[in-house]
């Protein structure tokens, strides 16, 4: 890989890592991952690192899409951008939405306090939980661009800390399944957080990887005297959704016009409203098609990467909605495997992501 030796395990003046990554971030010091701008992505590990031969990137679906459309649906360009903030960057940080994606590889080495740490050997293929955003990358070229899956194969190699959280690729399906699922992996077990038996649901982007299992989460805890409305952009989405059989309402509707948006969910509900919006659209200015869908006490929650704070708080403040609204996070305890279970027990939903993943 470009000339870097991966250190050998117990080799004499192996350096010693903060569990956070810290010793990664070139600049601004005093940053954590994320937030930095630039990462020292040289793969030569430090005692707590977990070095990864990397097969594909699942880019965050907000992510690939503004590249998508700087680009002029040109997919080379697409490589091109990645190939490029990863040089600058040493990392796959969007710099328009500030959002990454994960990654799926094969364990390279890995380091004596991150074997004490994590049961991880050479030669597993795992599945990063933690975005790209903060996981030092270094691109040796891209092999090939998916628009269609949101994923780029790559021959690279990337950084894993003593604190990263990752899975081991399942055996029981299609690897790329499995990472279009892991890559969202903290909707679906959120959504069972904030809905209770007969709530009316609302989902926009339904449609997407992170929208179907919402959905499905949404309406087997909801129940049969429970509601879901989920909603797709172009037909193609919204086909697929009502195909899925998850929700009582399948809407074809643009997220960033709010006043549409909150004219078919009154007519749906008959005026009660949603209790709880959730935003998996991967656009931005959808913020207040969720905030007035939503009645006055109920929750948003903002799974979408390219939501702005800054439009939902004013916004709501604005209209007088007393809503709690949520930040989406990516991780919840136990988040991959009741993910993966929903592929598991619903043969719909797996031959679904089969036909779009595999």
């Amino acid at each position: 890989m470009g000339g870097l030796r991966p250190q050998v395990k117990g080799e004499a003046g192996v350096k010693r890592g903060c569990p956070y990554g810290s010793h990664r971030v070139i600049e601004p010091e005093g940053l954590l991952p994320q937030a930095a701008t630039r990462l020292d992505n040289a793969m030569e590990i430090y005692d707590n690192e977990i070095l990864v031969d990397v097969a594909t990137l699942n880019v965050d679906s907000a992510s690939f899409k503004q590249m998508e459309v700087a680009a002029g649906g040109d997919a080379a360009k697409v490589g091109e951008m990645i190939m490029q903030t990863v040089a600058e960057r040493g990392k796959q940080q969007n710099p328009v939405t500030g959002s990454g994606g994960v990654l799926i590889g094969t364990v390279a080495e890995v380091g004596p306090r991150a074997a004490e740490v994590h049961d991880v050997k050479p030669g597993d293929e795992i599945v990063t939980l933690v975005s790209l955003s903060m996981t030092p990358l270094a691109l040796e070229r891209i092999v090939a661009v998916h628009p269609e899956t949101d994923q780029v194969d790559v021959v690279g190699r990337a950084i894993l800390f003593e604190k990263t959280v990752f899975a081991k690729l399942p055996g029981d399906m299609p690897r790329n399944v499995a990472l279009a699922v892991l890559d969202v992996a903290g909707a679906a077990p959120q959504t069972e957080r904030l809905v209770e038996p007969g709530m009316t649901v609302f989902v926009l982007g339904g449609g997407g990887k992170s929208g179907m299992l919402c959905c499905y989460a949404a309406k087997k805890r909801a129940g049969e005297s429970g509601t879901v409305i989920g909603t797709g952009h172009s037909e193609r989405s919204t086909s697929r959704l009502e195909a899925t059989g998850l929700c009582d309402h399948v809407i074809q509707v643009d997220a960033t016009r709010p006043l549409e948006v909150e004219s078919r969910v009154r007519e749906l509900t008959g005026g009660r409203m949603a209790d709880v919006t959730i935003n998996c659209v991967n656009i931005e200015g959808t913020e207040m098609a969720c905030i007035l869908a939503t009645k006055p006490d109920g929750v948003v929650y903002f799974f979408s990467m390219a939501t702005s704070f800054t439009r939902a708080a004013l916004g709501a403040e604005g209209y007088g909605q007393d809503q709690t609204m949520l930040i989406g996070n990516g991780y919840a305890a136990g988040h991959a495997e009741k993910s993966l279970q929903i592929i598991r027990e619903s043969e719909k939903m797996r031959k679904l992501f089969e036909e779009l993943y595999a």
